[in-house]
């Protein structure tokens, strides 16, 4: 059914029923979009989706996450492991049709709000440096690896060093309009930008404002 009505709305697809399978066929068919169910035979959906995060040629790819499991533990628990969206199951095709559509806009980099900055535009703070143009951050001359939603949120950030902005306004700034998504889950991008950025021990540069929200922060004043 899911097939049958993605391929209506004018999507190519190709569907396995395990989590080997799906591996081989991403490495092979190199997709625009994954949709994962997280019970699958062979290799769960959030085992699936730790391998292509953990592969240079698939750590940008978009996930999506479609299941039965509506705990919020779940859906942190796959959000932290790389994946784009979750959605719990039963949902109606109008909400997947329009959260695929959404994530693969932010994937092409043509999300709205924080990615409007001029593509020759490139930001410094800190040892942090954002070419918004080769779509490449580097701290202290090495390169960050981020996924989309990190990058658009240090993007914000980092265009306005030193504020902070509550988690409404950061999904204001990172998400698309007319897709709900829960605030709690800023908290999981935020973290997963903060081990990008810290990953080779240098000073943690997002600052936690309690009841507030977050900032870009140094700890050096103008």
């Amino acid at each position: 059914m899911l097939s049958y009505n993605l391929e209506a709305a004018g999507h190519t697809v190709m569907p396995v029923d395990n989590g080997l399978d799906a591996l081989r066929e991403v490495t092979e068919w190199k997709p625009d979009l994954v949709l994962l169910d997280w019970m699958m035979p062979g290799l769960s959906g959030v085992d699936l989706c730790r391998r292509l995060r953990m592969a240079t040629a698939t750590r940008y790819l978009p996930v999506i996450m479609l299941t039965a499991r509506g705990e919020e533990r779940d859906s942190v628990h796959a959000l932290d492991l790389g994946a784009d969206d979750y959605l719990v199951k039963p949902c109606g095709m109008d909400v997947l049709h329009a959260r695929v559509r959404a994530v693969m806009r932010r994937s092409m980099g043509r999300a709205a709000g924080a990615s409007a900055l001029p593509v020759e535009d490139v930001l410094n703070f800190a040892d942090v440096t954002l070419d918004h143009g080769a779509r490449r951050v580097t701290r202290g001359g090495a390169a960050i690896a981020l996924g989309p939603t990190e990058y658009r949120i240090l993007l914000h950030l980092m265009r306005h060093p030193r504020r902070v902005f509550s988690r409404a306004e950061i999904l204001a700034s990172a998400w698309d309009d007319g897709i709900h998504v829960e605030e709690r889950t800023v908290d999981v991008h935020i973290r997963r930008l903060r081990l990008a950025l810290n990953a080779s021990g240098g000073a943690d540069l997002i600052r936690t404002v309690r009841s507030s929200g977050y900032m870009l922060d140094d700890g050096k004043v103008d």
